[in-house]
């Protein structure tokens, strides 16, 4: 019997040359389709130790609430200079520390009293990371993350130096005076004197 030649129409030659591509969607959409469980459990195992317990009478007064726009740039040998653009928040509280104060600072005659207060300190300073934010980085590629942390470093240092040079001390005295004032009178003391150590 002679083996003839079999002619496929233009219909199934269109057919098997989308065939692949048709098997290919088909996967595609069982795989996407499909949902993976995937499992993750964590696990933290804390191990807490107080070190120490302190007594803390620090009487805070005065709350300063600061802004910075700090632009920080490092710059080496082999390296394109990087520099990161911050918008930095940050608080510095002022205080006095009332457990400083002992029987001798306190004088009383009739109705006035007159007490000795330690100077005002500043309490702290630091930053507010949750309303500080990275507005602009360049450059900075893999070194991001430690030019971030030495930019937040530079500026609670230079706030800290500039809280020093500020009003925050006189001010923690004023409001030491109008605070502690009126309790002293409600003791039934009429003039209440208070110098500072």
């Amino acid at each position: 019997m002679p083996i003839t030649n079999f002619h496929y129409s233009p219909h199934m030659k269109i057919f098997f040359r989308l065939l692949p591509w048709l098997i290919l969607l088909v996967a595609a959409y069982f795989f996407i389709s499909k949902k993976f469980s995937i499992n993750t459990t964590v696990e933290s195992k804390h191990q807490l130790l107080v070190e120490k317990i302190e007594a803390i009478g620090k009487l805070e007064l005065v709350r300063y609430q600061i802004s910075d726009v700090l632009e920080h740039k490092n710059k080496t040998d082999f390296l394109p200079e990087a520099s990161v653009l911050l918008i930095i928040k940050a608080e510095a509280v002022g205080c006095i520390d009332l457990t400083k104060i002992a029987k001798e600072d306190i004088s009383i005659d009739a109705d006035t009293a007159v007490v000795n207060l330690p100077q005002p300190e500043i309490c702290y300073v630091k930053i507010d990371h949750k309303n500080s934010r990275v507005y602009d980085t360049k450059m900075a590629f893999f070194r991001e993350a430690s030019l971030v942390d030495e930019a937040y470093k530079a500026a609670e240092r230079q706030i800290t130096a500039e809280v020093k040079k500020s009003s925050i001390l006189a001010q923690t005295k004023t409001n030491a005076t109008s605070v502690l004032k009126p309790i002293i009178e409600g003791l039934g003391y009429k003039n209440v004197r208070f110098t500072f150590e």
